[in-house]
């Protein structure tokens, strides 16, 4: 299949606030005012120096050199070692501590979205790639180091250079420093044209890196799918098409951004031959001598280069502003506990739910459960059954706050459960799902996820509690084993085992099973459910399962197609009732058999 790639990256988006963001980035490095003050100061004093050595070069020429005075000449001499030593101090210095502001400043900004994210609602991770969001984490806060390590002092170095150096400039030569400004215009209007190009195709490059390392976190997530289905060509070609437009949007970038000094030195050569054919001309008329000549060439380097450091600095600044701002969109998300108004902590909850005329949308659109009507008295079973996208999860996520009900009143224990805090509620609530998550490190630090303040003690006792403590007396280091990432290393079973420990830990007055023993062998089947009644044990469930044998002793069970409650009653009720639910506990029966 043949590949077609485009030259230029289409819909390339601009930086959407400059002055905002540029503002938020001073406004952390404000909070460093002291060493910013020291590095200030150090900056203006090797601007000075760096324009004081020329000059002496000049001094030289004149008074010493062409009257061939050594004494003097070695006077000076010595004062230009002693001006570059400080100069070379001064600039060591601000390097220096301009790297612990910087490191200091994205420090702040990395813990401050970090700790963002922890309080955005589950809505928000659910429209977004995990690698994009990896991506504005890493790459973008590093981008913003990179830039505020070098380019912050780079950039106002230049400017004091470029106004000292037209100073003394002027101070010696008005007609050559005019000659020396005859540039101007023509690097103004080709750094324009560069800028214009630049600013759009760095945020472009920053965008198409962020939606590349979410495709590859995704997909390397899901390499089991991927190879299960034989997809790997696929994959590779969406690959290819993403990486090209990274390749593309930096490949341009880059170029356009290379052009800066390749125009700098053309214009730097074409000033200083200038400067010196007609300074030449004005020495042997006696209008300037020779050292006024040296140090006119010497400013006019100095005049275009600053001038060049700003343009390419220019060009990092808005790569650098365009992670940032990418950074601060996350800043700025809603927060979860914005809409809690006047929510108040609840504890010790008996575990009475009920739901009257619950409607609820993910798109506010399509409803996907509509008029949910039922209640659980403290210590009941509830189940939830019907095919897939009835709702059923749906419930669960509403009922934990994931997501908000559209219409309808959920209360839990008489209080509304829009007046509940999200903490608090989660708090008393206990979670084990199909996909038991564990993170890496030892067995018992994720049992222990479950309490943190719980003993060792505590946690093997949730262990034997939940049929996991003869497995992990059987792995290499027992408790202390180390699981890697998502509990490699150890069966779906057996990770689901930890999972309801670390339920069991937590101690929760209400509980959510959603499929926790589908995908499991009979054998750890019968495991996991000596350990969930233990679980369930006077506490109110809302249990989600496919296999019907494991909620026949529910107290209530709900049948849920196309977002509402067709059935309801207990497992015996159901089959006399000869519905929905009687012929899908048949068909199993039969597959079964």
């Amino acid at each position: 299949m043949p590949r077609h790639y485009s030259k230029e990256p289409k819909n390339k988006p601009k930086i959407k606030n400059w002055k905002s963001t540029v503002g938020r980035i001073w406004r952390y490095l404000s909070k460093e005012k002291g060493l910013l003050g020291l590095v200030i100061l150090m900056v203006v004093i090797s601007s000075a120096l760096g324009l004081l050595g020329p000059f002496l070069v000049g001094m030289a020429i004149d008074d010493f050199i062409v009257t061939r005075d050594a004494s003097g000449l070695m006077q000076l001499i010595l004062g230009l070692i002693v001006v570059y030593i400080v100069y070379s101090t001064a600039m060591w210095l601000q390097a220096y501590w301009m790297i612990g502001i910087a490191q200091n400043t994205v420090f702040r900004m990395r813990t401050e979205l970090f700790e963002q994210l922890h309080k955005l609602p589950i809505p928000f991770f659910d429209r977004r790639q995990h690698g994009e969001l990896m991506s504005r984490v890493t790459n973008d806060m590093e981008n913003v180091s990179s830039t505020l390590n070098s380019s912050v002092i780079q950039i106002f170095s230049s400017i004091l250079t470029l106004v000292g150096t037209v100073g003394v400039m002027l101070w010696l030569s008005p007609l050559l420093t005019l000659i020396t400004m005859l540039i101007i215009p023509a690097m103004f209007l080709g750094l324009k044209w560069i800028t214009n190009r630049t600013g759009k195709l760095f945020k472009e490059t920053q965008k198409n890196l962020g939606d590349l390392n979410g495709y590859i976190e995704e997909t390397v997530s899901g390499q089991r799918i991927v190879k299960t289905f034989s997809q790997e060509e696929k994959v590779m070609d969406d690959f290819l098409v993403k990486s090209d437009r990274l390749k593309t949007s930096a490949y341009w970038a880059s170029t356009y951004s290379g052009f800066i000094p390749k125009l700098m030195n053309m214009l730097n050569n074409l000033s200083f031959a200038v400067i010196a054919g007609v300074g030449g001309i004005l020495a042997v008329q006696g209008v300037i001598t020779i050292g006024v000549i040296v140090i006119f060439t010497e400013y006019a380097r100095q005049f275009t280069r600053p001038l060049n450091d700003l343009a390419n600095q220019f060009n990092t600044l808005l790569s650098a502003v365009a992670g940032a701002e990418r950074v601060f969109e996350i800043l700025d998300e809603e927060k979860e506990e914005k809409d809690e108004g006047a929510a108040v902590s609840v504890e010790g909850i008996s575990g009475e739910i009920e739901f009257s005329h619950v409607t609820f949308s993910y798109d506010k659109k399509t409803k996907t459960v509509e008029d949910i009507s039922f209640k659980a008295e403290p210590g009941q079973t509830i189940a939830l059954v019907g095919p897939t996208g009835a709702g059923k999860t749906t419930i669960t996520n509403i009922l934990s706050r994931f997501y908000d009900h559209d219409d309808g009143t959920i209360t839990i224990d008489g209080k509304n459960l829009l007046d509940i805090k999200r903490e608090s509620l989660r708090k008393n609530m206990g979670f084990v799902l199909q996909d038991s998550f564990l993170f890496q490190g030892t067995i018992r630090e994720n049992i222990r996820y479950g309490r943190l303040d719980a003993s060792d003690s505590e946690v093997e006792r949730a262990a034997r509690e939940a049929n996991a403590h003869s497995f992990i007396m059987k792995l290499p280091e027992q408790y202390d084993t180390i699981l890697s990432h998502d509990g490699g290393g150890i069966s779906q079973g057996q990770k689901q085992l930890l999972s309801i420990a670390r339920a069991i830990l937590s101690d929760p007055s209400l509980l959510i099973l959603d499929e926790a023993t589908s995908s499991i062998d009979t054998v750890t089947e019968v495991k996991i459910q000596e350990a969930l009644q233990r679980l369930m044990e006077g506490r109110t469930s809302i249990v989600i399962a496919h296999r019907l044998n494991t909620i026949q002793s529910a107290d209530q069970i709900l049948v849920l197609q196309s977002g509402r409650i067709t059935e309801r009653g207990s497992h015996d009720e159901l089959l006399q009732q000869k519905g929905f639910y009687y012929e899908l506990y048949n068909s199993q029966l039969r597959e079964i058999s």
